[in-house]
């Protein structure tokens, strides 16, 4: 009978556990190429998250609304009772295309966050893996690896994210309400980020940046757990960490990894939407925790967690499962 591998040391490769390698017209092996495979993850990441925005929008920019309610009835703000009340609310005031406010930056942010995320991912771990995709990391470098590629991808993305907050908390619907409110109305993304710089400056554009750091912490618990379940999962079935899983598998493993860093570390995500609100003024991130604390309690900071379940868990799904089916294509 054969014995498991230990988790830090690269299992005995066997023909049907070796990647299948195609050969250039120099006879060079492509796969082989560690430049074509980081290119292949950040398109994996990218297309993973655009297809998976464009499908599950509405239920993000219902999240959001109900993550900065914090319950002062301001003018602008409407009141939803439950996930089915607001999207109904929404269609009735402004029509189908009332869920789809922010879909622009959405598409471009979460599709850029994901792909700077999975090649910045990936080009860490494989330095640490020394070039060789076979040998089985530690839970700790993974989080480490994983905290890296957020720091990269929040820098990177933050101004997006603002706009993309905006514009799905634009409430108002008629010229008439737009004339007499004295917010700002932004068109599109780019006039939200230029109204944003011109008014707020530089720093505008990274409201939420400080909360979004600790968010990271999502991330690293979030990619440790995914590839601990994969790794002990190869281990028990005697085969190589990076041996291509069955669709249920990916998508079961993508699942559970998602639920237990989104229950550790949601609140930095309604901290992060209240600083990115145009409709209320916060001194800062202290300010925004002493005031949801005063006026909700604990459960302010836990606001709009079940539609972000509800949108999460099959967004993580179906990028998950496009990222591995590109990466492993002809694997």
């Amino acid at each position: 009978m054969t014995t498991a591998t230990p988790l830090l040391s690269k299992p005995a490769v066997t023909a049907a556990m070796t990647p299948k390698r195609t050969l250039s017209q120099n006879g060079q092996s492509q796969a082989s190429s560690p430049l074509i495979m980081h290119v292949r993850h950040m398109v994996a990441g990218v297309g993973g998250g655009v297809i998976s925005t464009l499908i599950l929008h509405p239920l993000d920019l219902i999240k959001i609304r109900f993550q900065v309610n914090e319950g002062l009835g301001v003018a602008a703000r409407p009141q939803y009772s439950g996930i089915l009340n607001a999207a109904a609310s929404i269609v009735r005031q402004q029509g189908i295309h009332g869920l789809y406010q922010g879909i622009a930056p959405n598409v471009m942010g979460t599709g850029a966050s994901w792909g700077v995320y999975f090649l910045s991912y990936n080009v860490l771990k494989t330095r640490f893996q020394h070039g060789d995709k076979e040998v089985a990391l530690s839970a700790p470098v993974h989080m480490l690896v994983a905290a890296e590629a957020g720091v990269v991808t929040l820098l990177l993305t933050n101004p997006i994210l603002v706009s993309k907050t905006r514009l799905c908390l634009q409430y108002e619907s008629t010229s008439s309400n737009k004339a007499k409110s004295n917010l700002k109305y932004y068109t599109g993304m780019v006039d939200c980020l230029s109204k944003t710089y011109k008014s707020e400056g530089f720093r505008g554009l990274y409201k939420g940046f400080v909360p979004g750091l600790f968010g990271i912490s999502h991330g690293s618990i979030q990619f440790m757990v995914y590839e601990e379940l994969k790794k002990h999962y190869a281990s028990r079935r005697h085969v190589a960490v990076n041996t291509k899983l069955k669709t249920e598998e990916y998508i079961l493993f993508a699942a559970i990894s998602k639920i237990v860093a989104s229950s550790l570390t949601y609140p930095y995500q309604v901290l992060r939407s209240r600083l990115q609100d145009q409709h209320r003024c916060y001194t800062g991130l202290m300010d925004v925790i002493r005031q949801t604390y005063r006026l909700e309690g604990a459960q302010g900071f836990f606001k709009g967690l079940t539609p972000y379940l509800c949108h999460v868990t099959p967004n993580v799904c179906i990028v998950f499962l496009i990222y591995e089916t590109v990466v492993n294509y002809n694997s």
